[in-house]
């Protein structure tokens, strides 16, 4: 049972089962030596009371009275008309109709006070004689301390049975604390060592594996340091790689001026090196910019109904100067319409940094395939759009293929400019098909090659057609 809710409860009704369980049990115990009950005796003796004066009067009354054992000789009484104990003993306070009032020397009741107001637990019996007067036989309780069970008249709790209880309960009450207590303190110790800087912190193996509540809350905490923990190194990998793009062109730059001041001759040779180092520069702080913009939390999307394989081929009509140029061959294959609601120029960005990615990395007279299909889902409108990108490159190692969707991650072959690229086309990729709820995967092709899969919701036919209208309007 892994519920703190259920720890709780057990451990309280444990702790109040016990200290009922003693109660009952001393007190059963205390009163199992006597043969009869407290009101079963005062019904016994009430009614030989009862008998005996029947028989014989006030004087076999007393005889009976002189008769009774100790025990309840010393609580009952039989009071005569005139107010007087008939043995000549004095009445308890507890028997008076007043508390307050001792009762007199001999037995009296005092004045102002009647023999009918006598207050015995559980009432008096009267006796009439044949001449009007009255006698009453009145029992009195076990003791005149308070009663634990009130008229029930069982012995009161001794106080032994109340420590054992106390401490039982005690006992409980401390180890519960402790076991609720310990992890919460280690908690906001780990959250004050996160807050001062300390991410490597964990919780979780000093609770020992708990998977209760705190267990969980323990797990999750460990999860949020760990996350923060990468996404900081993230952000400071980002910042070295960003740093380290920044510096190659500005390098280049002050080496093109110091030879344009150098050589007069060659001016206008280094002042054009300078302008593509200059766009270069540009092109990369403009390209940085919009991945930091896809990386915020809420970006807002234009929606319109977007035509995957009209798209695909304005883009490879586009990169066909570049291909052409590397001596391989870009070609589009599309089954029918493929509508998507997406934004045209990040959807667009995105097929055209990784067409742009296949062609750079494929060798002369290579074929860089693209199809696009549909895949059925779960009813018309769970349908998806796929679309596969193969090349003929040298393909990504293994351990690798997840990383290439990282900021300025190029894998060692890449390395240098020489290749092209800064690894950003592929992380803007794998940001805008996120936030048209798609994704994107690379796999090594067993015949040499690269294949990027991009998968998007489809449209249904009827949502297609209600966008484009409203588009056309």
């Amino acid at each position: 049972m892994h519920s703190l809710y259920w720890r709780i409860f057990l451990a309280f009704w444990v702790a109040l089962a016990l200290i009922l369980v003693g109660t009952v049990t001393v007190a059963v115990n205390a009163t199992a030596h006597r043969t009869d009950r407290p009101w079963v005796q005062r019904g016994q003796l009430y009614a030989q009371a009862a008998r005996a004066f029947e028989s014989g009067g006030p004087q076999a009354l007393r005889r009976w009275l002189q008769a009774l054992p100790a025990e309840p000789l010393g609580r009952t009484f039989v009071v005569e008309p005139a107010g007087r104990e008939l043995l000549g003993r004095p009445l308890p306070p507890s028997l008076s109709g007043s508390r307050d009032a001792p009762a007199a020397p001999g037995g009296v009741v005092p004045a102002g006070t009647s023999a009918g107001a006598i207050a015995p637990v559980g009432g008096a019996l009267v006796l009439v004689a044949a001449g009007g007067g009255t006698y009453h036989v009145v029992i009195g309780p076990v003791r005149d301390s308070p009663r634990l069970f009130g008229e029930l008249e069982l012995p009161g709790v001794p106080l032994t049975v109340l420590a054992i209880a106390l401490g039982v309960s005690a006992a409980v009450c401390f180890f519960l604390a402790r076991y609720l207590a310990s992890p919460v303190d280690r908690l906001r110790l780990a959250t004050r060592r996160m807050a001062g800087g300390d991410l490597d912190v964990r919780v979780l193996p000093a609770l020992k594996g708990r998977q209760d509540d705190l267990g969980l809350l323990a797990a999750d905490l460990d999860t949020m340091a760990e996350r923060l923990r990468l996404q900081l190194e993230a952000k400071q990998h980002l910042l070295r790689d960003v740093s380290h793009e920044l510096r190659s062109p500005l390098a280049r730059l002050q080496l093109a001026l110091s030879l344009a001041r150098r050589e007069d001759g060659a001016v206008e040779r280094h002042l054009a090196r300078i302008e593509r180092e200059a766009e270069r520069l540009e092109a990369l702080i403009a390209r940085t910019l919009k991945l930091v913009r896809l990386e915020r939390p809420v970006h807002t999307l234009e929606q319109a109904s977007v035509d995957v394989g009209e798209l695909l081929r304005t883009v490879a009509a586009d990169v066909a100067i570049e291909a052409d140029a590397q001596g391989c061959l870009v070609q589009v294959q599309a089954q029918g319409p493929l509508p998507v609601s997406a934004d045209p120029e990040l959807l667009r960005s995105a097929f055209e940094n990784v067409i742009r990615n296949a062609v750079r990395y494929s060798p002369a007279d290579a074929l860089v395939g693209i199809t696009a299909h549909r895949l059925a889902g779960e009813g018309h409108e769970g349908d998806l759009a796929e679309v596969v990108i193969r090349d003929q490159g040298p393909g990504v190692p293994e351990q690798e293929l997840g990383l290439i969707f990282e900021p300025f991650y190029r894998v060692d072959a890449a390395r240098g400019h020489g290749a092209g690229g800064e690894g950003l086309g592929l992380a803007i990729a794998a940001r805008a098909v996120a936030l048209h709820g798609g994704g994107i995967e690379a796999r090594n092709r067993k015949g040499g090659g690269l294949s990027m899969t991009i998968t998007l919701p489809a449209m249904g036919r009827a949502r297609s057609a209600g966008l484009t209208a409203a588009a056309t309007a």
